[in-house]
């Protein structure tokens, strides 16, 4: 398959891109900078995250992992930037492109009318990416996404990670859509719901995302 990714410099977006290449695909990211990837089937764009959308190509499937943390942004208006306006402004433009497919990763407890403004723009963007028309949209919500993403972690992240083997064991029916989730594990299930026959607009949250990755089969 020919995919297009956005945020695939990130902790589930480098372990997604390395899983797809090693299947067989042919992955065209837009990125930021550069990164030291070098494998068959990877072909790299750079540049400034407002001309992603001129970059789009026709492709069998997008994918979206693109997303910042508070400390990054540093306001409401740069944070909707990331993950809300860059996020559709990919999509609209994968559509318009004829890709059918599209797969995002937003976030457990994901509201439009949220009344607390990260998961309100999370539920936001989820909305606006339904109303694309895509034949396909499969969303993401994991909980605490668990493994090494570097020196960017809130402290808030950092503290839910420490207390999540507790925390886990605590959680239990509805509630376990919150506990942490390894992102190996979401990488695993993205792949193997891009690889799914069939249409239709699927959510996927932390029990969903370890069902599609026990059935992926991916050996990395």
């Amino acid at each position: 398959m020919h995919i297009l990714l956005i945020g695939a410099t990130g902790l589930v977006g480098g372990l997604l891109a390395g899983r797809l290449l090693a299947r067989g695909h042919e992955v065209r990211a837009l990125v930021r900078r550069p990164t030291a990837r070098r494998a068959r089937g990877w072909h790299e764009h750079v540049a400034p995250m407002g001309e992603w959308p001129r970059l789009v190509t026709v492709a069998h499937a997008a994918i979206s992992c693109l997303g910042t943390t508070w400390a990054k942004a540093g306001s409401e208006q740069a944070f909707r930037a990331v993950d809300q306006e860059a996020v559709l402004a990919f999509a609209r433009a994968a559509r318009a492109a004829g890709v059918p497919r599209f797969l995002s990763i937003s976030s457990v407890g994901a509201d439009a009318h949220s009344r607390g403004f990260y998961l309100r723009v999370k539920g936001e963007t989820d909305e606006a990416l339904a109303a694309i028309g895509f034949d396909r949209l499969d969303i993401f919500r994991p909980g605490l996404l668990l493994g090494e993403r570097g020196g960017d972690r809130r402290v808030g992240e950092r503290i839910g990670i420490a207390l999540n083997p507790l925390v886990s064991l605590v959680l239990r029916g509805s509630w376990a859509r919150f506990a942490g989730i390894p992102a190996n594990l979401v990488a695993d299930a993205i792949v193997a719901a891009v690889e799914q026959d069939g249409s239709g607009r699927f959510v996927h949250e932390n029990a969903a995302i370890r069902r599609l990755a026990a059935g992926a089969n991916i050996r990395c």
